[in-house]
């Protein structure tokens, strides 16, 4: 699919395209008012739990989300980059320790706020309105062309910085959390900025026509409203007054 532009419009530059698409951070989740409260330290444990319980079905997506991509993908040498994003999320090797992957991080993120492994792995908290949305991403990258799937994941290009918000002021403001549970966060900035290096270059190979760079900021700013609507679900499922026997 291509964006229909009168004849003759030209494509932006390399680096006016990247600006374009880094423009897009004004509607990361990072802004949204859920968000903000989470990271001024206003929300209650239960809320919290909620976030955490929700966020980890998109964290077991993203796997499937990756492999979606590579069975669509015939270049072998982008197949061979893209799979670290895959063993990132599920693990290496022998599954212990560093090679336990980001899927159990966030577990244990989880277990920190004070959920079981069994609250999370169920998924008996996950909202339809999460459930929506994530499903609706892992649709997208199964069906999509997989250079489209994959400039998808460009909102890596905004997340080391929630994710140092994070480090940066929960310690103090959640002192109720473990501190081992915020590994998740630690261990995703690098991991990010390699991503977004890679993502970037398919992107600008790709998009190498001014259709094609307005069809690449559709795509982003549609992985931008998955990010904020799985928010708006978990915003109005815990309000601050929420009855005692329906907090997670």
């Amino acid at each position: 699919m291509s964006v229909a532009l009168p004849a003759g419009v030209l494509p932006w530059t390399p680096d006016e395209f990247e600006a374009q698409l880094r423009s897009r951070e004004a509607g990361y989740h990072i802004h949204h008012p859920f968000n903000r409260r989470l990271n001024r330290g206003e929300l209650a444990p239960f809320q919290v739990r909620g976030w955490v319980a929700n966020r980890f079905y998109y964290q077991l997506a993203i796997p499937m989300k990756d492999a979606a991509i590579l069975s669509n993908c015939p270049d072998r040498e982008v197949r061979r980059h893209w799979i670290e994003r895959l063993l990132d999320h599920d693990g290496r090797g022998d599954h212990e320790g560093a090679n336990a992957g980001g899927i159990e991080a966030w577990t244990r993120l989880g277990i920190a706020v004070g959920l079981s492994r069994e609250d999370l792995w169920s998924c008996r908290h996950v909202l339809p309105g999460v459930r929506f949305a994530v499903d609706a991403y892992v649709n997208f990258a199964r069906h999509a062309p997989w250079q489209e799937a994959a400039i998808s994941s460009l909102t890596e290009l905004f997340a080391p910085k929630i994710h140092a918000d994070r480090l940066a002021g929960w310690p103090s403001l959640y002192p109720w959390i473990e501190a081992e549970g915020l590994g998740y966060f630690r261990s995703r900035i690098p991991l990010a900025s390699r991503d977004v290096e890679h993502g970037l270059l398919i992107a600008k190979l790709w998009c190498d026509t001014r259709a094609r760079q307005e069809r690449a900021l559709e795509i982003l700013q549609f992985k931008l409203d998955i990010l904020w609507s799985m928010l708006d679900a978990i915003e109005r499922a815990y309000p601050d007054d929420l009855a005692e026997e329906k907090r997670p």
